[in-house]
């Protein structure tokens, strides 16, 4: 009797593999079978490997991370910023030769994919635990992407430069006269989503009486800004990102961390290409990073915010609910108003 029980466990496996193998890929983005993860391991076993495009910078890390949970699935990593990322994709779509299994990178090249219909739906089981505004709705329960990681935007101070006590601690404190000169912000796209926050939470007018506070623009990046700021280059900036606060301080960094009304994040998402060619180890490794497991490696190594958690203040997705179009029309007259608070 036992060996009779073995057999058809093992028949039942094998019909269970078979049929892994011959599913769409649209079935397979779809599969909400207790036994997904298995079904998709049997699959990636076969596939061997995944090619994975992406924006983050720690991506070997995480690609180490999975392979180790997951031995005999190779992560391919393709790493570049997400206008390089956007060309190559729509490069590759052109000429109809996907070679993306995941993408996984920050809304603009994503909202570009899905207005030229190249994501596919999909499920995940770990969907429930994201907030609405972190998904990007398809239909039935599916999604288009998952945000799986944050850089959140505020406000950031070097502690040997400014009292805790005389640091604002929202947009009204931050447009006192005491501040004048102290203020700086990046030029790209982290400065000007906080001016987006700010129209958002106090409107336009608002923005416009901070040109009096003598505001001083540097065309670097948020974490040059950090950078700058830790050396003591300036006592304060409203374009920091929260997990170079806290990535620096184990590092002796003199900087703090200030949540502001409203603060944007740079998002990351998680999107399955209509074309994967090898979707079971694509499905498996997106699985995990959306799992409680992966958002744990996100916050804890390398300090992003999780979507999944309430820090206690308040954030927004600049992107949610807009076209591409809309956005970038949207981001460009938050720049010229940027512009125009530090011109002199």
């Amino acid at each position: 009797m036992r060996v009779f029980q073995i057999i058809i466990m093992w028949s039942l496996c094998l019909v269970s593999f078979a049929s892994a193998q011959t599913r769409s890929l649209t079935d397979l983005a779809n599969y909400r079978a207790p036994d997904r993860e298995e079904m998709l391991k049997a699959g990636a076993k076969k596939d061997g490997k995944m090619v994975w495009y992406t924006s983050l910078t720690a991506h070997r890390d995480i690609a180490n991370i999975f392979e180790a949970k997951y031995p005999g699935i190779k992560i391919e990593t393709y790493r570049a910023g997400s206008s390089d990322l956007t060309r190559r994709l729509m490069t590759e779509g052109q000429a109809k030769r996907g070679i993306a299994d995941l993408i996984e990178t920050t809304p603009a090249t994503l909202m570009m994919m899905r207005e030229n219909k190249m994501l596919m739906p999909y499920f995940s089981p770990y969907l429930a635990q994201f907030p609405d505004d972190s998904k990007e709705e398809a239909d039935k329960g599916r999604v288009l992407w998952t945000t799986d990681r944050e850089s959140i935007v505020g406000l950031g101070y070097n502690r040997n430069l400014i009292r805790a006590a005389d640091v604002p601690k929202n947009f009204s404190g931050l447009a006192k006269p005491q501040n004048k000169g102290k203020i700086a912000v990046s030029g790209d796209v982290t400065g000007v989503r906080f001016i987006g926050a700010m129209i958002k939470a106090k409107g336009e007018e608002f923005v416009k009486q901070l040109r009096a506070l003598d505001i001083k623009m540097h065309m670097i990046s948020g974490g040059a800004m950090h950078e700058l700021m830790a050396a003591g280059e300036m006592p304060m900036s409203i374009s920091i990102f929260r997990n170079h606060v806290l990535s620096g301080k184990p590092k002796g960094a003199p900087t703090e961390w200030i949540p502001m009304d409203l603060n944007p994040t740079n998002a990351g998402g998680v999107a399955l290409p209509a074309s994967s060619n090898n979707p079971h180890a694509a499905l498996l490794f997106l699985d995990f990073l959306l799992s409680p497991e992966g958002q744990k490696i996100f916050e804890d190594k390398f300090r992003f915010a999780t979507s999944t958690k309430d820090y206690g203040f308040k954030r927004w997705y600049p992107e949610k609910g807009m076209t591409l179009d809309q956005y970038e029309k949207a981001e460009e007259h938050w720049k010229k108003l940027l512009r125009d608070l530090v011109r002199r």
